[in-house]
């Protein structure tokens, strides 16, 4: 079977319809392969994300509970949170594990980046993993956060994956957690490799 080359949308114009410190909404209007133009069709620009899988010296897993209000729920996370301009993704992802528990140090692994939805987002989420991380200071949250703090042991973190009974909702972060599994599937180094899933 002959594989034909994917063409690129052309684009014909943008407007900015909404932009603020956190996002854009762009609306462009492109030519299609096939010639037929497609109008509007909406971009969200933001910046990138950072999500951090920290296991502490103690070999549990760090974790954050919050109030999301798109969702109107609190959820169960890995930290997380967006770079700032001009800033390295493994510091973003250092700045927000301190900022949200007051975790630091340890060795660090960048797992890669994925882009969280393709069709619709600019921007990528950048994974790491960071072992043997330790306590040090009290954590700095932003004001429209409220974070309670869980340490969960790997194993038992695990295992409630397994049974359903620990859940984290959110895509992007389950992602980051598959990346680790694939990290540690390939890896020599035994505290790696029993991060298995």
């Amino acid at each position: 079977m002959e594989r034909r080359r994917i063409e690129p949308w052309r684009l014909l114009n943008s407007i900015y319809s909404f932009s603020d410190r956190w996002l854009k909404l762009r609306s462009d209007t492109v030519r299609l392969p096939g010639g037929s133009t497609l109008t509007p069709y909406h971009v969200i620009e933001a910046a990138d994300w950072v999500n951090v899988v920290a296991i502490s010296e103690a070999g549990c897993i760090v974790l954050v509970e919050q109030y999301r209000h798109a969702v109107t729920r609190t959820m169960l996370e890995i930290p997380a949170g967006h770079v700032d301009p001009n800033e390295r993704p493994e510091a973003a992802a250092r700045r927000e594990l301190q900022e949200e528990t007051g975790y630091g140090g340890g060795q660090w692994h960048a797992l890669g980046a994925l882009h969280p939805a393709a069709s619709r987002f600019s921007n990528q989420v950048h994974s790491f993993l960071a072992l043997g991380v330790t306590r040090v200071s009290a954590p700095a949250q932003e004001e429209s956060e409220n974070l309670h703090l869980h340490e969960i042991p790997w194993a038992e973190f695990v295992a409630g994956l397994q049974a359903g009974t620990v859940r984290l909702p959110e895509a992007n972060q389950m992602s980051s957690l598959l990346l680790v599994h694939l990290l540690a599937s390939a890896s020599d180094d035994p505290e790696i490799r029993r991060l298995r899933l």
